[in-house]
Order: structure tokens, then sequence, then C-alpha cells
């Protein structure tokens, strides 16, 4: 019955929705050509839309919809977390139920008719999984059986279920038939994204069946005998190596499974794979929408995110914005203010962000703003925000759509010191978080200061390995790259190969230093390979002495930017210096700024150069377009935040 039900709701939403709908639409959107909205093309800021355990209403879905356009948002990113203030005994829907699945469909063609997009979280809560997930699927570490993650604070609070085993696509496949079947239906209409959150499964020891036949198979040693201290000092080579059978089974049995069952679903993927033990840049490339985060993760992890991106063509970089700005869970709480909002934002399209996700909105019925989201800033109609929203919104969409412009700037290609961080193993006490323990997150990775100016991107081994060599440069994809830059301790051989196999076509290499085989078992040819790639007259350890063109922007102490170009113009947005290298957490008001601050550069694009200088009003950061001929234009996307009296405490 409840199929029946569901499909007449399709058909008959999908056909008469403007009818049934009248009441969400104003006269000039419903007379909009379908072939205005794309989602994230309009560049417009979704939001997280918490829906908390309960009973809905569709009136009260519509009202918060239609609130939310009016703020000018462009859509809305459904999560499915646990009952208001977690009560167990709370009224609510049941979890997949029919009357869930019918508030889930209204929503979707609702925000249709609105033309606002609708995304899902693929689950509730996360880690993916659930009380329908049986023991043999869920998650695994070695040496204890009995190990059970369970899903807390999920719609089904205080029921947990269990996290799915990441490392068994068979087990993902039984947890995505489940919910495949659940929002298959509301995924007609528009386009949607189907939402996977950063990583936040235990990975210390993580297992999963015949992992020691696999490892045996792959690298010709038993494991077991390692395992049990595997991250001591010692254990450096099979530490190594069982990261990196984790990473490859996390890519394949995991993130690329999921991607394929969005594209089933006739869904994308929007993907946060930080935090996982894997290839980043692999699992990102992998996705249609890489997704990073902001506060939890610093602004300048976001360059790895846009590295993939643009290596893999991918014309979306979104972020999770605004995550726990000052403190955990949410330190200054409905007390947040717009202009430190505005300087997180400037720092992630500074590092190459250019779709912003708030977090977040809970679902309110109307008149009611009592219920919130406890680690989050605060977006309903009592909060701080509120009045400042239809702007800041505004100049969101302004500098997203400007962003969005044809593909990223490439010159330097800098490899990401994937091996190290497996290598390294646990990071030391002082840099870790209560959430994460692991160098494989790659938190801290940096650019060197000597490329500050050449908009480097970071490289792996895969998109060098599909890389070519013409006239010296390289060539991946529609980017190109004068140099590689290798400062890293540790190499696989694998790579090693790559890499010189490129530097014997001519590709200029920095090597920062002599690279030591990563892995237990070592291959004697390591060394004789590295010398021969040291020996070539095109790598050096100079990069002064390789490089002879001047770099894209030229100047002391370089404010943090970021450019999109088609290849004769160029669009370079330059966050306020104030905004440069931002560490969790902010103080609040950190944003203050009392006096215009000024510098001279130089813009050095397609054999023409510019000195220009930037001027940076109070709370403004800069959007400049070059032209082929050189001339340059300063774009008005001037946003003055309400600014609170006090300066950063």
């Amino acid at each position: 019955m409840a199929k029946i039900y569901n499909i007449f709701i399709f058909l008959f939403a999908t056909l008469v929705s403007p009818l049934i709908f009248n009441s969400c639409i104003n006269q000039e959107v419903q007379n909009k050509q379908e072939s205005d909205f794309t989602a994230y093309s309009s560049g417009k800021p979704y939001t997280r839309w918490w829906w908390h355990a309960m009973k809905f209403t569709e009136a009260d879905l519509r009202n918060q919809l239609i609130w939310l356009r009016d703020h000018g948002f462009g859509g809305v990113e459904i999560s499915f977390i646990y009952p208001v203030n977690r009560d167990p005994e709370g009224e609510r829907f049941e979890w997949l139920g029919e009357e869930w699945q019918e508030m889930v469909i209204y929503a979707k063609h609702c925000a249709d008719s609105l033309r606002l997009g609708c995304d899902f979280t693929f689950g509730t809560l996360w880690p993916f999984g659930g009380t329908f997930v049986s023991d043999h699927d869920r998650t695994k570490i070695w040496g204890d059986s009995s190990f059970k993650q369970p899903l807390r604070l999920s719609w089904t609070h205080p029921d947990t279920g269990n996290v799915i085993d990441h490392l068994n696509r068979s087990a993902f496949n039984r947890y995505a038939e489940v919910m495949g079947k659940a929002l298959a239906p509301a995924l007609a209409g528009s386009q949607s994204a189907l939402f996977c959150d950063s990583w936040e499964v235990e990975t210390k020891y993580l297992w999963t069946d015949g992992f020691e036949r696999m490892f045996l198979e792959k690298f010709g040693y038993d494991i077991m005998p390692f395992m049990d201290s595997i991250y001591e000092p010692e254990n450096a080579g099979p530490r190594y190596d069982y990261m990196k059978l984790v990473a490859h089974l996390t890519l394949n049995e995991f993130f690329i499974p999921f991607h394929e069952k969005c594209r089933e679903l006739g869904a994308i993927s929007r993907v946060q794979c930080m935090g996982s033990p894997t290839d980043i840049i692999r699992a990102y490339a992998a996705m249609d929408v890489p997704e990073s985060e902001a506060m939890l993760y610093e602004p300048n992890f976001s360059k790895i995110v846009a590295s993939a991106a643009a290596l893999a063509n991918k014309p979306f970089v979104s972020s999770e914005s605004f995550t726990c700005l000052y403190g955990w869970p949410a330190e200054h709480f409905h007390e947040e203010q717009t202009a430190d909002l505005k300087m997180v934002a400037d720092a992630l399209f500074a590092n190459g962000v250019n779709q912003h996700i708030w977090h977040g909105t809970p679902f309110n019925p109307i008149g009611v703003d009592t219920i919130y989201f406890y680690a989050s800033v605060h977006v309903g109609i009592k909060g701080s925000l509120t009045a400042e929203l239809p702007a800041f919104n505004e100049y969101l969409t302004t500098v997203s759509k400007a962003m969005q412009f044809d593909r990223a700037y490439s010159d330097i290609a800098v490899y990401l010191p994937l091996e190290d961080s497996w290598v390294d193993g646990i990071l030391p006490e002082e840099l870790q978080l209560p959430w994460a323990w692991g160098a494989y997150e790659l938190r801290y990775e940096y650019f060197s200061p000597e490329l500050a100016g050449y908009h480097p991107l970071w490289i792996n081994a895969d998109f060098l390995s599909r890389g070519t060599i013409v006239d010296k440069k390289l060539l991946v994809n529609d980017l190109t790259f004068n140099a590689l830059y290798v400062d890293v301790q540790y190499l696989d051989i694998e790579t090693l190969e790559v890499i010189l196999a490129l530097a014997g076509q001519g590709l200029p290499v920095c090597l920062k230093c002599k690279p030591d085989q990563a892995g237990h078992l070592k291959n004697e040819l390591f060394h004789h390979l590295t010398n021969k790639l040291k020996s070539l007259p095109n790598v050096s350890e100079d990069f002064g002495q390789l490089i002879t063109h001047k770099p894209l922007l030229e100047g002391e102490n370089l404010p943090e930017f970021w450019c999109r170009t088609d290849g004769e113009s160029a669009i370079i947005f330059v966050a306020n210096p104030l905004y440069k290298g931002l560490k969790y957490p902010l103080n609040y008001g950190q944003s203050h700024q009392d006096s215009t601050i000024a510098q001279t550069v130089t813009l050095n694009f397609n054999g023409i150069s510019r000195q220009i200088e930037l001027r940076f009003e109070p709370y403004q950061s800069l959007l400049l377009k070059m032209d082929k001929n050189g001339e340059i234009e300063f774009l008005d996307i001037t946003f003055v935040p309400k600014i609170q009296t006090q300066k950063f405490r």
C-alpha cells in the first residue's frame, strides 16, 4: 500500500505541484523558466536544515522554506537527527516510515516550487548506520570481536543501532538499499545531492573480515604479528602498509559505492572526505561535489579539497561553513557576529571554496524559534544574525558565483605528503583534538612560503600518473603545471617511478630532500631511482634556481587569494590580510578592524605585469578581474556587517 501511495504522490506532485503548492510560490518565481535553476549554479548559499525526530505539518515546513528563501538562501540540506531535547518519549514519525516519507516528499516538492534546492543526508546523524544494520555488517576493529560503535543521537534515539563496516562494499550496499528505497520518491523533480558528512568512524585498528588475507596477497607478509603495536615508532613500515590497504578499501568499498548509489538514485554526491583514512585527493576527486568545513577544520585545509576538485574538473567546492566558530560545541550561541562569519567565509573563498552550506537551521513550527542544534551558529527568527542574513547571503552569492568562473588557476603542483602522514601515525599530543588523533587526516599541511604568489595546488600520485608532458609542462585534464614541488620524507616506490618518468620527459621538479622508501619490505631499486632522479638537470632542491617565471601575485607578506581563469582572463579573490591563517577557535569579535590596510603588489598574468594597490577597507576583501589585454577592474563586493563595539576577547 505504501508503495502505491508513494507512486501516486510522485506523479501527482510532479504533474500538478504548481496547483497544490500555490501558497509556496509567488508569481515572479512561478513564471521563471526551469532552465534558470540548477543546483549550486546560482551561487546562493544553502543551509543545513536540522529535522529533529518529531512530527511535522506541511504548513510548518512550507513556512520555514519561504522564510529561508526570503532571507537569501538557495536551498536546504535536510539532516535527520535525534528528538528535541533528546527526549526518548517525544512523539515522532517512525524512522523511514510512511508518514516520514510523506513529509520528505512534500518538503522536496515544496522546495522545487520555490526554486530552492533540496539535498538529503543519506541516513540519520553520522556516520552511516542504524537500527537495521546487522551485527554482521557493523564496523570492526582489530583485536576486539565484541567491539560495537553505536550510532548515537540518531532519529531512533535512545536506540542506537550499528555503524556500518566502511571497508565492506556489501555492508554498504545493504545499508544503501534501505536508505535508497526510502528516499527515492523524494528525489524526483530537480536534482538533489545526497550528502555524506566527515568521517566519524573509530579508525584506530580499523579492520574488516578477510583483512589479513588481503594484506598478505598485496604485500607478501603477515600483518598480524605487528597489529598489537602497529602505532609504535618501530613499526613505521608495517603501519604504512596497513594504512595503504585501509585507504584502498575506504575508497573502493565505501566512497566510490556511495557515489555510484547516488547516481543510481538520480542524485549527485556531495561528500566530506576529510578525516577518512584514505588517499583524500582520490576520494574527493571521485565525488560530484567535494565539500570542506570550517571552523572545526581550519580554512587552509580547503586547499586540499579545492585542489582535488580542480584536478578532476569539478565545478563546485562546497563548505559546511561556520561550525563552532568560537569553540566546541557553541560558544557565544545566539550572539554570533556577522563580521566574524564574513571573515571565515572570505578565508574559505581564498582557499578555493565557491559554495557555502550554512550550519545551520533547526526546524521550528510557525512562530517558534526555541528548537536549536547544540553545535552550530543559529539561523532562525530570533538569532543575532537574522537582520543581516539577506544582505550577507547576497554577498556570499555574488562572490560564490564569481569564483565558479571556468577553472582554478594552476602553475606549481605540490605533492601532498600522504606517505609521510601514514608513516607518522599518531599526531604529537599538542596537535591532537578530542576528535582528531592521526596524522593521516592531513590537518596541518601548508605550502612552503617560497611558493607564496604562485597559486600552488596539491597533487597526488594518481593524478601525476594520469598527466602528460607537453613542452616540459604537466597537463592534467584542463590544468597546466610548470613544475612539480616535492618536499617529503617518504615516497612509495610506485610514486617515485611516476615522478622519475615525468622528470625524464623534461618536467622541472623541485626535490627538497632525498626521500626514503615507505613500507616494510624495501626494494633495492628505490635509492638507485632516487639518485637517477636527482641527477637530472631539470631536478633541483633550489626552487629559485629551477623556476625563472614570475609568480601570479608578487609582493611582501601576501594575503591569501584564489584565482580562476579561462586562460585569457583571470578573476582573483583576495582576502583581507587580517583573515590570513585563521586558527580554531576564533576569538569573539576577532574580525575587528578600525583602519584601512593598503599594500602594493604586482599581478603577472599571461605575460603581462601590472602593479596595483590593494586597499582593504574595514571588514572588506577584494575581487578583481584582469582581462586578456591586462586591464584590471575591481568588482564591487562591498558588504559592511553590523559591528559590535568591543574588540575581540
